[in-house]
């Protein structure tokens, strides 16, 4: 407002909200990170050309783009970003003499608040360091059938006084599987924030890395929640490799995180990590969360054959906009508890979505590249 103070119906107030209310309920800290995905678009010259979907930490000369990503990371770290590291992504193709390649720039834990400004402070560098260079820029969740989507993938962690509380005694802890319960129970809905027009779910399909169904594992990338890594080794693994160095003894628990794989760079990013702590605070609040933790648990990829049965007992994403309103409408009074999102927010996200009538929209597109491609270009500089 004018006295400097924010508006109560701002999407950065209601992530205020939404951590007041998770601390208040659990007495612990919401912290986040992101994954932020990108293409980066610049002619060919037709030197080195990278192998198709190969790109994932690709060097140069076959990735065109690290320098660009190397400047981004310096930029974003001059604003206040706490990177973790960056890298090229699978997603590297050619078209029309033009080079698509997918980059990803990875934050570090923070709390909440200051990681969605740091996520917004970061695409407004890409975008400018892109457009200054002669390249364009696209944080769409889809650009093209068949080639990797771009994701904004949101790590989180809880913590009280400082201390991780993601493990217990080299496992998972009960407050970690509390949060995921909650999240495995919002999920459908939390597509509302995080996946926000009907390119979102073109890139929420089967074999690209990208989840369809409600369901949790370890270091599995078919699941929704990932818990990744297991940061609960008593083994310094940095001296083993450095036999000359002397042991940190770091406390590699503090890294530990889950994250969640649906949302992508149409999000609004605020909204999102709103959404998300409610999720994680309505964990701590529902009846049997660890049975719902253990009922959403799986050990194997869940889209190969073997697994089909697995697959059918897991409850879906919504596959469109449409459906994604539905599940907001459907769990609303959850995310409206202790005022965190407004009932007139709600309304507006949701009347958003069911303006795009997507529901048949992604059968016609798959088989009609040119509505793929005027749905392409009206989102391409989403979020």
């Amino acid at each position: 407002d004018k006295d400097g103070k924010p508006l109560e119906s701002s999407p950065e107030y209601t992530l205020h909200k939404a951590c007041k209310a998770f601390r208040d309920v659990t007495g612990m800290e919401f912290e986040a990170m992101g994954e932020l995905e990108y293409y980066v678009i610049a002619p060919s010259d037709g030197a080195y050309p990278a192998t198709d979907q190969k790109g994932y930490h690709e060097s140069a000369p076959f990735a065109k783009f690290n320098d660009l990503r190397t400047k981004c990371m310096s930029y974003i770290a001059q604003t206040g970003g706490q990177i973790k590291y960056g890298h090229s992504e699978v997603g590297n193709f050619t078209l029309n003499n033009t080079i698509y390649e997918q980059n990803e720039i990875e934050f570090l834990p923070v709390p909440a608040e200051d990681a969605a400004d740091q996520l917004m402070l970061a695409k407004w560098v890409i975008r400018n360091l892109g457009y200054k260079n002669g390249f364009n820029i696209t944080f769409s969740p889809k650009i093209t059938t068949g080639k990797a989507g771009s994701g904004l993938h949101v790590h989180m962690r809880l913590m009280r006084d400082g201390k991780n509380m993601m493990l217990n005694d080299g496992k998972l802890s009960e407050e970690a599987r509390k949060a995921i319960a909650g999240m495995m129970t919002l999920a459908p809905s939390i597509t509302a924030f995080g996946n926000t027009n009907p390119t979102s779910y073109f890139r929420l399909v089967p074999h690209q890395e990208a989840p369809t169904n409600i369901c949790w594992g370890d270091r599995n990338r078919s699941v929704l929640v990932r818990v990744p890594l297991g940061w609960n080794t008593s083994v310094d693994m940095c001296a083993i490799a450095n036999h000359k160095g002397n042991s940190s003894h770091y406390d590699t628990t503090q890294k530990q995180t889950v994250e969640m794989r649906s949302p992508d760079g149409s999000a609004d990013i605020y909204q999102l990590l709103a959404g998300l702590a409610v999720a994680c605070r309505h964990g701590f609040e529902i009846e049997k969360a660890l049975e719902i933790a253990d009922k959403t648990y799986v050990n194997v990829n869940i889209h190969d054959s073997e697994n089909s049965e697995k697959l059918k007992s897991l409850a879906q994403l919504p596959a469109n906009c449409t459906e994604s309103a539905d599940m907001l409408q459907k769990q609303r009074d959850i995310y409206q508890k202790y005022d965190v999102f407004s009932p007139r927010m709600i309304d507006g996200i949701i009347q958003k979505l069911r303006e795009y009538n997507d529901t048949e929209l992604l059968k016609h597109a798959n088989n009609n590249p040119k509505i793929m491609q005027e749905l392409v270009t009206r989102y391409f500089h989403c979020g």
